[in-house]
């Protein structure tokens, strides 16, 4: 169930989106897909509907929104071999698993992070705000903490930073810091904009430099608390979701009963715990 009631004539994907079924992009695949029905005729994108609309989604009702329902977002410390999917043909851990179970909702990951990567995931109840957070004109900086195998030479960190090219395009990092070391192994922060595939781990390689340890600190303004430890979650509270959504480019949804200056956000955004 979504956080506001559904206008009239709002775009389907949006509606099926807010209800926590999925982002915008998956939404529009499962209509294309011929999984929704509106009033007992199968849905096409494009398609509006209003609250008095009969929804099924793969022959289950949707729920439509009530006013006054909170967004709930979750924070995750993820432990090494658990995938991001719900489901594993190889019988992998899901980060599902963990996660309490809620009724008439479900919860939605935001971005991935790879099978051996640890560290921040958040997840949410509202689709809208997980495809915001997630899409590439949304630039939110995820910082990881890596160990290195070898120190980089200043040559090489400066061309992580200028830029390198990659098999899917251009990447770099915005920042890095020396986290120290003794021995073979170096620890280092890093900031990057994008979510791609083993971004992080690529980008060391390209310097002919190898990834250990990899573990993600911050997305955004948010952090891990020192009081949730690996595998557990935490439940964000109102005052802590604020900033998310303004993070996000959204605005502060009402049923929170708080707003949160956008300064505020913007400033968290550039903490980086040390």
């Amino acid at each position: 169930m979504a956080r506001t009631e559904i206008l009239a004539n709002e775009k389907l994907q949006k509606v099926l989106a807010r209800a926590g079924l999925g982002s915008r992009r998956e939404m529009e695949k499962v209509i294309s897909e011929g999984r929704v029905k509106v009033n007992g005729q199968p849905a096409t994108l494009g398609d509006r509907v209003d609250s008095s609309a009969t929804i099924l989604l793969d022959g289950r009702p949707v729920k439509h929104a009530v006013e006054g329902n909170k967004p709930r977002i979750l924070l995750y410390n993820k432990p090494e071999g658990e995938i991001c999917s719900r489901k594993d043909p190889e019988g992998r851990r899901s980060v599902f698993d963990r996660l309490p179970r809620i009724k008439g909702e479900r919860w939605i990951c935001v971005g991935r992070l790879d099978f051996n990567t640890t560290g921040l995931l958040l997840f949410t109840t509202d689709g809208d705000l997980a495809n915001k957070l997630m899409h590439p004109s949304t630039t939110i900086e995820r910082e990881y903490l890596c160990r290195v195998m070898g120190a980089a030479k200043e040559e090489q960190l400066q061309k992580l930073i200028d830029g390198v090219q990659l098999e899917d395009g251009p990447a770099s990092f915005t920042d890095i810091v020396d986290g120290g070391g003794e021995g073979i192994n170096h620890w280092y922060y890093v900031v990057i904009m994008e979510g791609r595939n083993r971004e992080v781990r690529r980008l060391w390689e390209s310097q002919g430099l190898q990834v250990n340890r990899l573990k993600r600190v911050r997305y955004g303004n948010v952090f891990i608390p020192s009081k949730v430890k690996v595998g557990q979650w935490t439940e964000l509270e109102a005052k802590e979701i604020a900033p998310v959504y303004e993070m996000a480019g959204l605005d502060v949804p009402e049923s929170l009963g708080l707003t949160v200056k956008k300064s505020e956000g913007r400033k968290r955004n550039t903490k980086r715990p040390r």
